[in-house]
């Protein structure tokens, strides 16, 4: 352990060392407050103590106290007082400035070696009980962390198997989400103002999209010809009843997955369903998917319709640029058509 001792008077400091040196401690040296300072400065982390004279000429050891315990890097170092004569006002300034001990001179060896001893022993022990907190802290963190995703991992299992279960009931619309998901994912990437928190969100959260529909009858909803007029309100409820399922989650990615359901059948002209938002109205989520969702169906077969061509399904999605769809996200995928027209091939 390493002692620095500071007194003006080097017969002292030498008196001093030649007592510690028994326990096999290391030492610096100063005699003035100044110095002093400056060698605190340099080596304050191999510092385990600090022996310091109070009455020194220029910089007295009041005042060096003071900026040892103003500095955080050095505020925890222990500093024992060294004076001439027991004074109780000398005694008390400086413990009120932060020193631990004090001890008076001419030295007595086995009161220096045991006061010494006490506060580089309870320095040493304050240090280590740090380094274990700090070491609990992190492992505390990490297990947090580790809750933290193994939640999100079974949030995003669940999902899927609830995109299986739809699955179960038609495969078309099974493959349509599994597609929605890297559609949506995809757009998210290219736009500036999200971030790859928003692209893994709506990658798990999209396949969600029509999880409504799972409320409407069977009858209904594979119905191969037109839909009534009855039929068809009761196809337009399939989106606020998802959300009314969804949104009690406190999760944010059920809550994202909640906003995509509610309103990825909303138009940027105001004319969609359930609520009638219009432009930025609706959420950036919801935007995405809508224009996922219509890309998709319309480049693959459904019982009411054959699969379109690439090029009429663009031609159809930038005759809506401004009505149906965000004219940002349009550039967006006609800058990057190539990148979705893959997506539109993946089955399983």
């Amino acid at each position: 352990m390493h002692i620095l001792i500071v007194d003006d008077v080097t017969e002292n400091i030498q008196v001093a060392m030649s007592i510690l040196k028994e326990d096999s401690y290391t030492f610096s040296f100063a005699t003035q407050g100044t110095e002093a300072l400056e060698l605190i400065q340099r080596h304050a982390a191999e510092l385990d103590l600090i022996l310091l004279d109070i009455m020194m000429p220029g910089l007295d050891g009041f005042a060096v106290c003071q900026a040892i315990k103003k500095d955080p890097l050095t505020a925890a170092i222990p500093v024992i007082f060294l004076t001439a004569k027991t004074d109780i006002d000398a005694i008390s300034k400086g413990f009120s400035y932060g020193a631990v001990d004090y001890i008076t001179k001419p030295f007595h060896p086995e009161e220096l070696l045991a006061r010494v001893k006490t506060h580089t022993s309870l320095y040493q022990a304050r240090n280590l009980l740090q380094q274990h907190n700090i070491s609990l802290n992190d492992k505390l963190q990490f297990e947090h962390k580790r809750l933290l995703t193994e939640l999100e991992d079974s949030q995003k299992e669940m999902i899927w198997m609830l995109t299986e279960l739809m699955e179960s009931t038609s495969d078309e619309t099974g493959q349509h989400c599994r597609r929605i998901s890297e559609l949506s994912a995809l757009l998210a990437h290219y736009h500036p103002a999200l971030s790859a928190y928003d692209v893994e969100t709506l990658r798990y959260a999209a396949p969600m999209h029509d999880i409504g529909k799972m409320t409407i009858p069977h009858e209904i909803l594979h119905k191969p010809g037109r839909y009534t007029e009855d039929e068809f309100i009761q196809m337009q409820a399939h989106p606020a009843n998802a959300y009314h399922l969804l949104k009690r989650s406190e999760r944010n990615l059920m809550r994202a997955a909640a906003t995509i359901a509610y309103e990825h059948h909303e138009k940027w002209n105001g004319k969609g369903y359930p609520r009638g938002l219009k432009g930025p109205e609706i959420h950036i989520y919801g935007r995405i998917v809508a224009l996922a969702d219509v890309f998709d169906a319309l480049t693959h077969a459904r019982q009411y319709k054959e699969a379109w061509k690439i090029d009429e399904a663009v031609e159809y999605i930038k005759d809506h640029d401004g009505t149906q769809f965000d004219p940002e996200l349009i550039t967006i995928f006609l800058e990057h058509l190539d990148e979705f027209t893959a997506i539109t091939k993946l089955t399983d």
